[in-house]
């Protein structure tokens, strides 16, 4: 028993910290160069040590650094113990979910193999919406108030799009199993089309983008943080170390909401045309699905620096007037087609 504790601690060191928190971590730095470039800026280059600055990279330690060595305040509040879980709340569900992520062929490259992979990541992520809901409740603020209340009806509202888009990627391949999901993908259509979620399901890949991007509350549909209107957000009074957990949380997010896009509609670590077997052929499937995860990083961050913020009512009208009705719309489609198809 210990064993299998150890080996399940060992890939959740190397799947989860190494890839995804190294991930989300350069991605911090990623968004603040790419909107630099799009706004004819350098973006961060001042950090060094002598005369080494690494692009800006050395950012990312000097944040770190920053962080940890600041004072955390609490705010005179009656819930200080919650004021002060909450980060938690939001970050360890954020890095949970990945242990059913498969980065890999087998059992082996998956923190736990099981059959409702993707029950498992709805349930783990919902848990998110408690981080801001009680962040700004507990931090008798305002305008963290605001943003809290902002942020539960937006992430309940497009939770519901956000699973009901999924339901006919798991007609098609007849699993929620995510590693039986990508071996389902390994066939092709008319013999060269690999037949990827994206493919035989395209308005769920449109779907389930919009709306894990609003889940995630990044723009634009951050109206949760809403600088311009109240100041931070559901995490306006905090400082240190838990204000990074927030927008670390985030990040983290956009690595959860690429990976499961790879795996359902990206074919995972499938790579078309090519059959192998091996050390190497493994580890070139491993390099496949993490060049797909940080393609889809990289669209999201795109899109943050592409459109701008909508408004609150524009929200609530794209989640429950656009997005639902078209979830369902997919849904009876894809069940139409399947039946025409088998019989």
């Amino acid at each position: 028993m210990w064993t299998l504790v150890g080996y399940a601690l060992l890939k959740f060191a190397l799947f989860g910290l190494c890839f995804v928190m190294l991930l989300a971590a350069v991605l911090t730095w990623v968004e603040r160069k790419q909107s630099a470039l799009i706004q004819d800026r350098i973006g961060p280059a001042r950090a060094n040590i002598g005369p080494i600055r690494l692009f800006g990279l050395l950012h990312l330690a000097a944040d770190g650094i920053k962080s940890f060595v600041k004072e955390d305040f609490v705010p005179d509040t009656p819930n200080p113990t919650i004021f002060k879980l909450a980060p938690l709340l939001g970050f360890t569900p954020a890095l949970v979910m990945f242990a059913v992520i498969p980065f890999g062929p087998g059992d082996t490259l998956v923190i736990s193999n099981v059959s409702f992979g993707m029950l498992f990541i709805f349930a783990i992520s919902s848990l998110s919406v408690y981080s801001a809901t009680l962040a700004g409740w507990a931090s008798n603020s305002g305008w963290a108030m605001l943003g809290a209340l902002r942020a539960a009806a937006q992430m309940i509202s497009y939770e519901v799009s956000m699973g009901l888009s999924l339901i006919g990627v798991f007609m098609v391949y007849e699993s929620v199993n995510l590693q039986q999901v990508i071996v389902g993908q390994g066939d092709y259509f008319f013999g060269f089309i690999p037949a990827w979620g994206i493919v035989t399901q395209p308005l769920a890949f449109v779907l389930f983008l919009t709306a894990g991007i609003a889940e995630t509350k990044r723009a634009p549909f951050d109206m949760p943080e809403g600088e311009s209107e109240l100041v931070a957000g559901y995490f306006t009074e905090y400082s240190a170390m838990r204000f990074a957990m927030f927008p670390l949380s985030e990040f983290i997010g956009i690595v959860g909401v690429a990976s499961v896009m790879a795996v359902l509609f990206l074919g995972g670590w499938q790579i078309p045309w090519i059959q192998g077997s091996g050390y190497f052929f493994t580890a070139l499937q491993i390099g496949a699905f993490a060049a797909k995860v940080i393609f889809l990083c990289w669209v999201q961050l795109m899109l943050r620096w592409t459109l701008p913020r909508f408004r609150y009512d524009q929200l609530m009208d794209l989640g429950w007037k656009v997005l639902l009705p078209l979830s369902l719309a997919n849904v009876a489609l894809t069940a139409i087609v399947l039946v025409a198809l088998h019989g």
